[in-house]
């Protein structure tokens, strides 16, 4: 093998060494002449792209001084210039492009001419693609997904902490408001650790520069579409992350903000069109004097998407409106913004072969947009999976957003899954409320009900908490028990299951609930110097190592059960605080029984003979013991029980 290797390193030099003597590239494209290159243009996105693609057309932004000025010629007959676009700034230009289908891999120039002969000269690449489209498989009902902050999450690389060209500058963990450190490395070396919990995909809150003054730790003001925010690290080490990924046969999952961009966005300084973001004209008349009391803010009046009655006035100071002052909100409506914003997303899940995406805010863009954004991803990427987020409790309203649903504005989101906060909610309520007729665990069993509504099940996203609400240990007011109980329900329902990174060791905000820098607390174990580790259970307290371990018992089963990824689905009404989940696939049932009994109680069985389950016996996964299904389930502690026949 060895001697293989040799070979094609050998070959490999003698023709690199000969491409560079004749100044020849692999490229069988272009012109007869060689290819020199050069990169004079200020800006242009996206900065390389692919062959290969069912859209073959691309569309440049270009950035440059008056670059309206200039002409413009493409040195490769395998693409087509098809149009120039001039924008309302005259530095900037929009080029239409079509690959052809026999367009090769490699580098090429784009030649800019001005009348009095001068010109630029900038090389763009087109990539050859590194696996085929069907290979992109989205996250899906077998997986549980980890999130992460992960400015908060782990320091590993503390050299890139501050950069003097950016506004926000140094760390202070004192502040939870500031940035902390955390970094793509950081969660690199989390991988093992999140692999033993028994998740099988990471969701990370958006990893791309937030050049803000302050705040800009979470992430969701971006400055810049394609560059890497360096406080977290480079694009290298981002690719190299979604590799190591790949590696452990876990998926990334990458947090997009198609709605807004954050105020210090290079193009706000010199916006291309006049429409480019929403009430930009109010924007610019107030621009060195915009605070939050002159901000046309969004009403975030979501129902306003779905209301047959809406006035058009509501629904624009909903879709419009921007989201904070510091979030200029973009105009999907022009429709070179639409094609930008499109481009990135799929620019980004090739470069990184992501396993999915989360889009946030995503009832207030556009919605005829969204529709055309994720239908235009899905139908490169068959496989692949989009989550949307709709903070509703109304699976009226999350239901509208799944992709299939007949709806009676005739309304397709080609949005394959969406976040459950109603069944979140109603989980909550339900083990923290007393046991009547309306409510507790009927609540819980109530909500699941709902199912009838939804397109498919399987594809939503459920979750105990996450970096905008309360953490689930605080929601249940600081009881474990409950904590345990709310985890496993959710981890065994026919949904997407997804956790917040420290629920696992009860972390909290009861210090002040809700706030948002509270919540997003540092990991323990993620600086040197901490006095807990979390990642090795260094002085971490007993009963949050319980937690850990039953988490880990929890979601390594889950990962190897097939009745939870997609079998299905039986629950009876709750009767005695008590209530019994049913997964079911060809060789294996799982049982899943909540318990609200602070006293040992007998199960009467027969009562659930439908799970055809009489004399079989079943494990215990939280504890090893084996039953045997008969007449009577001795349940002798209030909490969660987890049963299989899979022993």
């Amino acid at each position: 093998m060895k001697k293989y290797l040799l070979i094609i390193t050998v070959l490999t030099t003698l023709l690199m060494s000969s491409c560079k003597e004749k100044q020849f590239t692999p490229l069988s494209n272009t012109t007869a002449k060689p290819i020199v290159e050069a990169h004079e243009i200020d800006k242009i996105e996206p900065p390389f792209w692919w062959k290969g693609f069912k859209n073959p057309s691309l569309q440049l932004l270009v950035k440059h001084t008056a670059i309206a000025d200039y002409s413009v010629e493409i040195l490769n007959p395998n693409i087509e210039l098809v149009k120039v676009h001039k924008a309302d700034s005259p530095n900037y230009l929009f080029l239409d492009l079509l690959i052809k289908e026999s367009a090769q891999e490699g580098k090429f120039n784009i030649i800019f001419k001005k009348e009095d002969g001068s010109q630029l000269t900038q090389t763009y690449e087109l990539k050859a693609r590194s696996k085929k489209p069907e290979d992109f498989i989205g996250f899906n009902s077998s997986d549980a997904i980890y999130l992460i902050t992960p400015d908060r999450f782990k320091n590993a690389n503390p050299k890139n902490d501050s950069f003097e060209n950016l506004n926000e500058k140094g760390i202070n963990r004192k502040d939870n408001y500031a940035r902390h450190g955390g970094d793509i490395e950081g969660i690199a070396r989390g991988i093992k650790y999140i692999m033993d919990l028994g998740f099988t995909a990471v969701w990370s809150s958006p990893l791309l520069t937030n050049d803000m003054h302050s705040g800009s730790y979470h992430g969701y003001a971006i400055t810049d579409y394609y560059q890497v925010d360096p406080r977290f690290g480079t694009l290298q080490e981002y690719k190299q992350l979604a590799l190591g990924f790949q590696a452990t046969k876990m998926k990334l999952i990458m947090d997009q903000v198609a709605n807004h961009c954050g105020l210090e966005h290079w193009w706000m300084r010199d916006l291309p069109f006049k429409d480019w973001v929403n009430y930009q004209e109010h924007y610019e008349k107030n621009r060195e004097t915009w605070n939050s009391d002159i901000v046309k803010r969004s009403s975030h009046r979501r129902t306003t998407n779905q209301d047959l009655y809406a006035s058009k006035k509501d629904k624009k100071e909903m879709s419009d409106g921007w989201f904070v002052k510091g979030m200029p909100d973009l105009n999907q409506r022009n429709p070179f913004m639409a094609k930008y914003l499109i481009q990135n997303s799929i620019w980004w899940i090739e470069f990184l072969e992501l396993g999915g995406i989360r889009q946030d805010t995503y009832p207030y863009p556009d919605k005829q947009f969204m529709s055309d954004w994720a239908g235009a991803i899905m139908k490169e990427y068959p496989n692949f999976n989009i989550v949307g987020e709709e903070w509703s409790s109304n699976p009226l309203l999350i239901g509208y957003w799944q992709d299939g649903k007949e709806n009676s504005d005739g309304y397709d989101s080609n949005l394959r899954s969406t976040m459950d906060f109603a069944m979140q909610e109603k989980i909550v309520s339900g083990l923290r409320n007393d046991e009547n007729w309306g409510s507790g665990l009927i609540e819980v069993y109530d909500a699941l009900a709902n199912d009838f509504h939804y397109t498919r099940p399987l594809d939503i996203m459920v979750f105990p908490d996450n970096h905008d609400m309360s953490r689930i240990f605080t929601q249940l007011n600081g009881d474990i028990t409950n904590t345990k109980m709310a985890l496993s329900y959710l981890a065994v329902l026919p949904r997407i299951f997804q956790m917040y990174y420290g629920t696992e060791i009860l972390m909290n905000d009861f210090e002040k609930p809700g706030d948002h820098g509270l919540i997003r607390t540092d990991f323990p174990g993620g600086w040197d110097g901490d006095a807990v580790n979390a990642f090795t259970g260094e002085n971490l307290a007993p009963e949050k190592i319980d937690m850990q371990n039953f988490v880990s018992t929890l979601l390594n089963f889950r990962k190897n059960s097939k009745a939870i990824h997609t079998g299905k689905t039986m629950h009876f009404v709750p009767e005695n605080n008590t209530y019994l989940l049913a997964r079911f696939s060809e060789n294996e049932t799982v049982v899943h029984v909540l318990n609200k009994n602070d006293k040992p109680i007998d199960l009467k069985l027969d009562r659930f003979e439908e799970l055809g389950l009489e004399g079989k016996t079943l494990k215990n996964v939280f504890t090893g013991e084996m039953i045997t299904w008969s007449n009577t389930l001795t349940l002798n502690h209030k909490g969660s029980y987890l049963f299989t026949t899979k022993l």
